[in-house]
């Protein structure tokens, strides 16, 4: 087998597992290289899991992201972080047509079977073109059941490191989340099939659906809220047309317990962005609910998920792909759920007009905040503007209702 050093050539395009699955201890190998320059790296990193600066790796390295992050904000050379906006059904298109070295992290499930996991969104893609492998084999922790197995002929260099699986710290659920959590739950039906994201919002709606049977769960992500649903039997996959009785996620963000929990749950079933994120398999799922957040709405129902005080702070990541897919659906909804306010109740998240269009108007059924819930699917221009102005914080109303010429 090749040296590591011997994988890299000058000029190349360089795929890195990020989220969850990031082979950290080969990253900071890599770091201790003499690197060949101009190599261009790719990775959808996950903030507060994810801190590589790969333009400190050398003077020319640079980093293509689908998402920022602090760490790629306050990079060595910002120059060379590039950000692209991309969705993420549309990155794993993207990844399948040119990558040089795919740089992944793999571990042993159970039965010694060498799998992937807990993040596979766009393994599949890169395995399929990348004319180098390295993946680091990571005894650390055991593969979930359900990941994605990778045939060992296909790694060109393997390098071995035993490091636990960074922990996702459960968010702090305070009264507005709970209350949010309690608006969008009143919204959900039996046999519903979910998709959610991270934070505190998803983690009160998650822990209000106990009296709720027969859910569904497929999307980009699965963590504790869901592990419990489905423990509890809330959360079954018996009214889902497809992958009937399986859970289908991309990503899973956890503690060690759930990991440990993942490495026997043979029904979570990890699958590629393609899968996770494609509308044309979530259609057949009828009552899919895409449940995502947004930095701001506005008057006419534009989401923008990404940007604040002209910064980019996150990415287009996988909501407009849900949002999309949720209205192919027989009965599905996409909801968007966030607080009224930022900073401490100083700025309303209502606003005249965003300041970036992630999500159309029309890709958003229903907006809920601590203060209601608009069914904005059927609203012409005049009864969205009310029914937005009044999920808005009311110190806000007056100044919104002026800006809106109503």
């Amino acid at each position: 087998m090749q040296s590591l050093l011997a994988c890299f050539r000058p000029g190349q395009r360089v795929y890195v597992a990020g989220s969850s699955n990031e082979p950290r201890a080969l990253l900071a190998h890599l770091a201790t290289l003499d690197l060949p320059a101009e190599l261009e790296f790719i990775q959808f990193p996950l903030p507060g899991l994810n801190a590589t600066d790969f333009t400190a790796l050398n003077g020319t390295a640079s980093i293509t992201t689908f998402f920022m992050s602090a760490t790629l904000a306050k990079a060595a050379d910002p120059r060379r972080v590039h950000f692209l906006p991309m969705q993420m059904r549309a990155v794993y298109d993207y990844l399948s047509a040119g990558i040089d070295v795919c740089v992944l992290q793999a571990a042993f499930d159970c039965d010694g079977v060498l799998r992937m996991g807990p993040n596979v969104d766009f393994n599949a893609a890169v395995l399929d073109c990348a004319k180098t492998v390295i993946v680091e084999v990571n005894r650390g922790f055991v593969a979930p059941a359900g990941g994605l197995a990778l045939d060992p002929n296909r790694i060109d260099y393997a390098f071995e490191s035993d490091r636990p699986l960074l922990e996702m710290a459960a968010p702090r659920l305070d009264d507005v989340s709970l209350k949010i959590g309690e608006r969008v739950a009143g919204l959900i039906q039996d046999g519903d099939c979910l998709q959610t994201g991270i934070g505190a919002i998803p983690a009160a709606i998650l822990g209000q659906l106990t009296h709720k049977n027969d859910l569904g769960l497929h999307g980009g992500l699965l963590d504790v809220g869901g592990q419990v649903l489905i423990q509890s039997g809330n959360v079954t996959g018996q009214r889902k047309a497809i992958d009937q009785g399986q859970h289908v996620t991309g990503m899973a963000l956890g503690d060690h317990a759930f990991f440990n929990w993942l490495s026997e749950a043979s029904d979570v079933v990890f699958r590629g962005a393609n899968y996770t994120h494609d509308v044309s398999v979530i259609r057949q799922l009828e009552q899919f609910v895409s449940i995502n957040s947004a930095v701001e709405v506005d008057l006419f129902g534009q989401v923008n998920a990404e940007v604040a005080g002209g910064r980019q702070i996150s990415g287009t990541g996988g909501s407009v792909d849900f949002m999309r897919a949720a209205k192919a659906s027989k009965g599905g909804r996409s909801i968007v759920a966030m607080t009224a306010t930022a900073r401490g109740g100083s700025v309303s998240r209502i606003v005249p007009k965003v300041e970036m269009v992630t999500a159309l108007r029309t890709d958003v059924d229903i907006v809920v905040t601590e203060f209601g819930v608009a069914h904005m699917k059927t609203l012409n221009y005049r009864d969205r503007v009310k029914a937005m102005i009044a999920l808005a914080a009311p110190d806000f109303r007056a100044e919104l209702s002026a800006m809106s010429g109503r």
